[in-house]
């Protein structure tokens, strides 16, 4: 049973463009599979989280973030009676505009591209024109999941309960989880953090999680708005600041950071000074639709993987030895 504040596909708001509906699924699940099934969500497993081309099995991707994420925002949602089909659909989208090399990747292009440059807008970007579904551009999502998509990170508020929920889950998971990467890594150690923090939260990643989603939970069960308890929403932001300090800025963790800056510009200019250089098959879909130049390049380099970007680089601009 839903909560009557949560957000109902049979009153959506509707998708961009008019469509028969499904007789087996709502239209949050169909969005849901349309992200699912996308190769920009298959992308996701070769971008960074944190650590660029960990050489350990285990650390976190981009990927394995997103799920983590889309896990966490449907136990706060059902707990909550909201609609878990809508939140799995956000959780699964809100990452799809990141670029190779995680934030290192979009601080670069976000300094080329006149217009700027932010995840979360080139995440709406891919599912409403650069994804394609068939011989169609666009998912053509409801406003509901392109909302909560949208309005995942930073100031921005989202207009559903769910897209609310999703702005805590996202958090709870990167923090705990970018936690273990980093004592993994040496980064940091289990000591190392705020004895004051591991009181009030708890002394592992799952005690952490558990009270993180439980304060959401009990401070807005049934109510109009989404939050957490103060004293726990403090703490979490007092450990997210001391991940900002002691490990997202950490010279060890950004010491590829001048690499990636050079790679990024170099690929940047390259198609610059002839976008000819851009496949066939990803200028087409700009024929009939008014971009600058720079939006085009933008959105070819940040659809790349860390992988793809790397051997593209090398197969444009180091020699390779001549045979016959």
């Amino acid at each position: 049973m839903y909560y009557k504040a949560a957000s109902f596909a049979d009153e959506s708001k509707g998708r961009r463009f008019e469509e028969e509906k499904c007789n087996l699924r709502t239209d949050f699940q169909r969005d849901r599979d349309r992200i699912l099934h996308s190769k920009a969500f298959r992308r996701l497993k070769h971008k960074t989280q944190v650590f660029i081309s960990p050489g350990k099995d285990h650390f976190r991707t981009r990927l394995t973030h997103t799920l983590e994420v889309s896990q966490i925002a449907r136990t706060m949602a059902r707990a909550l009676e909201l609609n878990e089909d809508l939140i799995e659909a956000m959780s699964l989208g809100h990452d799809l505009g990141h670029t190779p090399f995680g934030h290192s990747g979009e601080n670069v292009l976000n300094e080329l591209n006149p217009k700027g440059f932010k995840h979360y807008e080139q995440s709406l970007r891919i599912v409403d024109f650069l994804a394609s579904r068939g011989d169609r551009q666009g998912l053509n999502l409801t406003f509901e999941v392109r909302d909560g998509i949208l309005n995942h990170s930073g100031e921005n508020k989202a207009h559903t309960l769910e897209g609310a929920v999703l702005k805590y889950a996202d958090r709870i998971a990167y923090i705990n989880h970018d936690i273990d990467d980093a004592t993994s890594a040496g980064i940091i150690e289990r000591e190392d953090l705020p004895k004051d923090l591991v009181e009030i939260l708890g002394d592992t990643n799952s005690r952490r999680i558990d009270t993180m989603i439980k304060s959401v939970v009990e401070s807005s069960y049934h109510k109009d708005y989404i939050t957490m308890e103060p004293e726990i929403e403090k703490a979490t932001l007092k450990l997210r600041e001391f991940m900002f300090d002691r490990v997202y800025l950490n010279k060890k963790v950004k010491s590829e950071e001048d690499k990636i800056e050079y790679l990024i510009k170099e690929l940047f200019d390259y198609y610059s000074a002839d976008i000819g250089r851009i496949p066939e098959e990803n200028l087409k879909i700009y024929e009939d639709v008014e971009h600058t130049k720079e939006d085009i390049i933008c959105d070819y380099i940040a659809g790349m993987t860390d992988t793809f970007a790397v051997k593209l680089y090398k197969s444009i601009f180091i020699p390779v030895g001549w045979s016959k």
